[in-house]
C-alpha cells in the first residue's frame, strides 16, 4: 500500500510541482509567523499537529482520489474558489488577520484539486480539508464568551472529586485552593480552543477507522464532547495534585507542559476504551437478536 502511494505521487509530481512551488511561496511567510507566533502558545498549540495530520490524509488517499478522478474534468468553480482565496490572502496579510491567512491557504489548496482534478477528487478528500479548519482561530469575544462557563463547569467537578478524594480544596469561582496553594483554572486547561482540540482527535480517530457500524459512528461523534471535559477535569486535578505535592513552582513550570500531554492521552485512552464498550454492546445486540429470530 505504501508502495502505491509513494508511486502515485511520483506520477503526479511533475505535474504538480509548479502549483506546489507556488504556493509555497505565497504561504511561506505565512506558516513562519504561525510558528514563530500563536503556534507556539498552549491554546494554538495543535495547529502544527493539524496541520500534519491533514497533509498525511491526503498522502494516505492520493491513490483513492487518482483513481476516482482518472475520468473527471477540471471543474471551473475552481477559480472561483481560487479568486475568493487570493481575495483573503490579500486582506489577511495586508491586515494581519490570521483566521482568513489559514483560510485561504485551505480555499488555495481545494481550488487547486478543482482546476486539477474536477469535483471527484475533492470529493474523496472533503475529510482532509474540513479538518484543516480547526487551524483556525476562533474570534476572541466568542472564545470569552464561551469559555468562562467551561472553566466554572472543569473547576466544580475538580473540587468535587478532589474534595471527595480528602484533599483540603475549596473553589471561588474559577480559583481553587489547595492546601496552602492557589490555582487559577486558565483559559489553555479548560478553554474553547482545548475542546475543540479534542474534538478534532475524535473526528481523525473516526475517520480513520471508518467504523461499518453506524451505531458505533453515532454513538462515538456524541460522546467526544463528555470525554473532552472529562479529559479536561483529569488534566486539571494531574495539575492540582502536582502542585499540592511539589509546589507551586512544580505545576506552573516543565510539568505543567507535562500536564497536556496527559490531557491528550487521556482524551485518547477514553476514546478508545468508549469505543471498545460501543463495539461489545453492538456485538451483545447483534448476538441478542440472532438468538431471538432463532427462537421464532
Amino acid at each position: 500500500m505504501a508502495a502505491g502511494r509513494l508511486q502515485s505521487v511520483r506520477q503526479i509530481l511533475p505535474e504538480w510541482w509548479p502549483v506546489l512551488a507556488g504556493l509555497l511561496v505565497l504561504y511561506i511567510p505565512t506558516f513562519y509567523g504561525l510558528m514563530t507566533g500563536i503556534w507556539q502558545t498552549e491554546e494554538q498549540a495543535h495547529g502544527p499537529i493539524i496541520l500534519s495530520l491533514s497533509l498525511w490524509l491526503m498522502y494516505r488517499q492520493s491513490p483513492v482520489m487518482l483513481e476516482k478522478s482518472r475520468l473527471g474534468t477540471p471543474s471551473n468553480m475552481g477559480w472561483i474558489v481560487m479568486v475568493m482565496a487570493m481575495a483573503m490572502y490579500i486582506l489577511g496579510r495586508s491586515q494581519q488577520i490570521l483566521a482568513l491567512e489559514i483560510f485561504s491557504f485551505i480555499l488555495s489548496l481545494a481550488s487547486v484539486l478543482l482546476l486539477k482534478r474536477g469535483n471527484a477528487a475533492l470529493n474523496v478528500l472533503w475529510f482532509p480539508f474540513f479538518f484543516m479548519l480547526f487551524m483556525i482561530p476562533l474570534p476572541g469575544p466568542l472564545v470569552s464568551m464561551l469559555t468562562m462557563p467551561m472553566k466554572m463547569a472543569v473547576s466544580y467537578a475538580t473540587e468535587y472529586l478532589l474534595f471527595m478524594a480528602g484533599y483540603p480544596i475549596a473553589r471561588t469561582g474559577v480559583i481553587l485552593q489547595i492546601g496552602q496553594y492557589q490555582l487559577l483554572v486558565a483559559d489553555a486547561c479548560a478553554g474553547l480552543q482545548t475542546l475543540l482540540t479534542l474534538e478534532a482527535l475524535g473526528l481523525f480517530y473516526l475517520n480513520l477507522v471508518r467504523h461499518t457500524s453506524v451505531f458505533r459512528n453515532v454513538g462515538l461523534a456524541v460522546l467526544i464532547i463528555p470525554i473532552s471535559f472529562s479529559a479536561n477535569v483529569i488534566r486539571v486535578i494531574v495539575l492540582s495534585l502536582i502542585t499540592y505535592y511539589f509546589g507551586d513552582a512544580a505545576g506552573q513550570g516543565f510539568l505543567h507542559g507535562f500536564a497536556g500531554m496527559v490531557l491528550f492521552i487521556t482524551a485518547l485512552t477514553l476514546i478508545l476504551s468508549i469505543d471498545s464498550l460501543l463495539q461489545w454492546i453492538a456485538r451483545w445486540h447483534e448476538r441478542k437478536n440472532v438468538k431471538v429470530t432463532g427462537k421464532s
